[in-house]
């Protein structure tokens, strides 16, 4: 059956975050310069791990595609959202809707993974250092970012191609700046148990699987540097990690707080203020976070700097 036989419209409304005229420039402004700090902050983080011979390392392979995959998220929902406040034309149609739905769970889910897979890495690097080596050799990291990126395409697929199967009969309304699943579904005219099944047992695998593999990871952590005898010690292993457990709590405790409270707690602005959060703020944190407490990092990017402003002395 195809899609028209489902569905009599060919297009959405994004409302955004305000409706009122005197807030759009206002709001153009910030989410612009918001956008553009994350994407140079991001760049900047992978161009200093590429030129520094020293930051070749599991740790920093991962931060580089985290960073890109920070690109790429914010990509996905900031563009289109200044679009439609520089024009206040607020359609999207049908098929970019689903395709920007696609992107967004693909991204939301490999920032989950990813870090998941930089907490087992502290992991090995501060419970079994002596086998570190051995254990994060290349390929094994080639192998997780690469599964990473596997497993979330076919679950924002499954996402995707079972929306395309509701109904949408009359109300085209999205509140929110971007097609996010959840208001996809309130939209629909059909039964939608099956896409409600569906997300509980693929976000188990896209949020549920990787927040464990954290928890774990970290409670050895905890445990390992509990162990250590110095005061010293115990900081220089635990500094090694604050930066990864900082951008964790920042992303998993706003998405928790849109998609795993009751929805009889959620509140529309607050929702939206915690989407923003975790599709915006959070990348463009994750430089700063990962830079300003990071030694290396700090080297690499005064390197960087020598390197990009010699040309022009």
């Amino acid at each position: 059956m195809t899609r028209e036989n489902l569905t009599s419209i060919s297009e959405f409304l994004l409302m955004g975050i305000s409706k009122w005229p005197e807030h759009q420039q206002l709001l153009f402004s910030l989410f612009l310069g918001m956008y553009l700090v994350t994407v140079s902050g991001n760049l900047i983080i992978i161009l200093a791990i590429y030129s520094s011979i020293h930051l070749h390392s599991p740790m920093y392979f991962f931060l580089t595609n985290l960073s890109f995959t920070d690109i790429c998220f914010i990509s996905t929902t900031v563009p289109k959202m200044l679009v439609n406040i520089c024009t206040q034309d607020h359609t999207i149609s049908y098929v970019k809707c689903l395709t920007q739905m696609y992107f967004f769970t693909l991204f939301v889910g490999l920032d989950d993974f990813l870090l998941g897979v930089m907490a087992y890495d502290r992991y090995i690097a501060i419970c079994r250092p002596l086998h570190y080596s051995k254990a994060m050799s290349h390929r094994f990291c080639f192998l997780l970012v690469s599964g990473s990126w596997i497993i979330t395409n076919s679950c924002s697929l499954l996402h995707t191609l079972l929306v395309n199967k509701l109904s949408f009969c009359a109300e085209n309304r999205i509140p929110h700046f971007f097609c996010d699943l959840s208001a996809l579904l309130k939209l629909s005219c059909s039964d939608t148990h099956i896409n409600d099944l569906e997300i509980v047992i693929v976000g188990g695998i896209l949020v549920g699987a990787p927040f464990v593999l954290i928890m774990v990871s970290y409670i050895h952590i905890i445990l390992a540097i509990l162990r250590i005898p110095s005061t010293g010690g115990k900081y220089k292993a635990f500094s090694t990690c604050g930066s990864h457990l900082c951008s964790v709590s920042i992303f998993y405790g706003t998405l928790m707080g849109v998609y795993f409270l009751p929805s009889s707690t959620h509140l529309d602005n607050l929702d939206m203020l915690a989407a923003i959060f975790y599709t915006i703020v959070t990348p463009m944190l994750n430089p700063f976070i990962y830079s300003l407490r990071n030694r290396d990092m700090q080297n690499a990017l005064r390197l960087l700097h020598r390197k990009t402003t010699l040309p022009f002395r």
